[in-house]
């Protein structure tokens, strides 16, 4: 008798439908009904952004752990991340707290949004006896260099008379910077799904300024405070570090007052899942997301799973609520691509039906999988 087919499963959340744990145990349903002696292993998978924290958790069995923290205007907010008692290790987004999600209907306020509560989960992980840190950065409300998460972690900002600031607001005032007495932190790996400067036509301000409600005639301004804030810290090389702009400059501030590690946020949960040793495990891998389009192709998490996939010579399939762009060249990435089958169903049903929807698509597609599944087992 042949040997069961062995199928990875890694994919990304589709995004206001399914998370990528849910999308992942789908198609693992799908693939059951398909034919039952297929071997499956799900690795939710995500590219540093939204879902990186629920993605890294699943994958190693970890617990989700709330606590109350700071908006990015101050509010109190309940804010989750997960938590790997095995490798004591903090799967933290800093969006959780700090994100542009978070002000809601209210106008965000850039020169007083802080990452404040960013600090404050940071410092409910090290509480709980956490010793690597995995911090995503996206979809931040802020710009505000890294300040406000130093200050809500111990670091001191004074003026010339040597009064205590606040962060953000008092950036450009900042004339001394004093660091809490215990400065010996956890390992901090900070996950960018960009490669922006802090500063400059390509930094954080430039660049996503307008979406956090930054004025074109404030943008000088805010440039100006954030150069302020890298002379004060006589950083000017971690400023230029790809992703040191990201969020609003929180990945320069991550470098400068917490001495982490910036990586490219794929490579990163790839590693931490050890999505490596499950690729060599499987005869096909299968990944996915909401949308496949020109983006996904630049290096979003279902293109890193096909580069790892192809550079082990493994088939692989992708799955998605939309295949935009459909002249794009997607073969040159994955060797097939099928798109949830929702028939007559209107888009905003067939989004709450996601689960349902995929898994019949994925039962239904014995035709596309055969192209891809191995013929010699």
């Amino acid at each position: 008798m042949a040997a069961p087919r062995k199928i990875l499963i890694a994919t990304d959340k589709f995004k206001g439908s399914m998370t990528a744990r849910e999308a992942c145990l789908a198609i693992a349903r799908g693939l059951a009904r398909l034919d039952p002696n297929i071997e499956t292993h799900i690795c939710p998978v995500a590219d540093g952004g939204e879902g990186m924290s629920r993605a890294l958790t699943d994958a190693a069995g970890g617990e989700w752990i709330e606590t109350t923290v700071s908006d990015p205007l101050g509010s109190p907010v309940v804010a989750g991340y997960g938590w790997i008692a095995e490798t004591q290790t903090a799967a933290i987004e800093m969006a959780e707290a700090s994100g542009l999600w978070r002000v809601g209907d209210q106008q965000n306020d850039p020169w007083r949004a802080s990452t404040y509560g960013t600090g404050e989960m940071i410092g409910h992980a090290i509480k709980q006896g956490a010793e690597h840190i995995l911090l995503g950065i996206g979809g931040s409300a802020t710009n505000d260099g890294g300040t406000g998460m130093a200050q809500a972690l111990g670091y001191r900002f004074l003026d010339t008379d040597g009064n205590a600031l606040d962060m953000p607001s008092k950036i450009k005032h900042i004339s001394q910077i004093i660091a809490p007495s215990t400065t010996t932190w956890p390992r901090v790996t900070v996950a960018c799904d960009v490669t922006n400067p802090v500063l400059g036509p390509a930094g954080c301000t430039a660049v996503y300024g307008p979406q956090k409600g930054i004025a074109a005639d404030d943008f000088r301004a805010h440039e100006d405070r954030l150069g302020h804030l890298i002379e004060i810290t006589q950083r000017q090389e971690a400023a230029t570090a790809p992703g040191s702009g990201a969020a609003g400059g929180l990945g320069f501030g991550c470098s400068v007052f917490l001495n982490a590690q910036l990586v490219p946020g794929f490579k990163m949960i790839a590693e931490a899942i050890d999505l490596q040793r499950w690729i060599d495990w499987a005869d096909l891998v299968i990944t996915g997301e909401g949308q496949i389009d020109s983006q996904s192709l630049q290096g979003k998490a279902p293109t890193g799973v096909a580069t790892m996939a192809k550079a082990s010579g493994k088939p692989i399939h992708a799955y998605c609520g939309a295949l935009a762009n459909e002249s794009s060249d997607w073969s040159a990435t994955f060797d097939q691509v099928t798109p949830i089958d929702r028939g007559e169903i209107p888009l905003h049903e067939a989004i709450k039906r996601g689960p349902e929807l995929l898994e019949n698509t994925v039962a239904n597609q014995s035709p596309a999988l055969s192209q891809t599944l191995p013929l010699d087992r």
